[in-house]
């Protein structure tokens, strides 16, 4: 018997479940995609003045071996974005350092909780270098750095979305 070169027509319940894949994978996209939409309106909301207060504190020199402090300004960073799960995305904070000579930049490393100081020429770990020329440049009083982006925050906490 010859092998038809057509192929049967899908059933109805075929055509259903196909169908119904399909629609449910649009939906999916379309949730992940208003997400991210969602999620960057939010990071480009102006941040409080509790939290500008506690990353002005990074600045003090005594906070790199209390981890009490840390933990505070660690707490305030979750309290000004109680709706997400900032750690998955946030990778750390780069300022420019006023302790002096031969510290150039301080920066907060979210995941590891760390504190540290970095002289002129340093390499910056874990991404945060990226934000380091946009720090010494100044006019922001600190660089928020995210896994797709910078965010430069203002005196008054005005955020710009720097691609990086």
């Amino acid at each position: 018997m010859p092998k038809p070169m057509l192929r049967q027509p899908q059933t109805q319940a075929q055509s259903s479940t196909i169908l119904s894949a399909v629609q449910n994978q649009q939906k999916k996209q379309e949730t992940e995609q208003m997400d991210k939409m969602k999620l960057a309106r939010l990071l480009r909301k102006p941040r409080s003045k509790g939290y500008m207060d506690a990353l002005h504190k990074l600045d003090a020199g005594g906070h790199t071996h209390n981890e009490n402090k840390v933990n505070e300004i660690i707490d305030a960073i979750r309290n000004e974005f109680p709706e997400i799960e900032i750690s998955g995305i946030l990778i750390g904070f780069v300022s420019i350092c006023y302790l002096g000579k031969p510290y150039e930049v301080h920066t907060l490393d979210v995941t590891g909780g760390i504190i540290e100081h970095y002289k002129t020429g340093e390499t910056l770990p874990n991404g945060l270098e990226k934000a380091r020329g946009i720090a010494m440049r100044g006019g922001y009083d600190f660089i928020e750095v995210y896994i797709d982006c910078c965010r430069a925050v203002s005196a008054n906490g005005a955020v710009s979305v720097i691609p990086c």
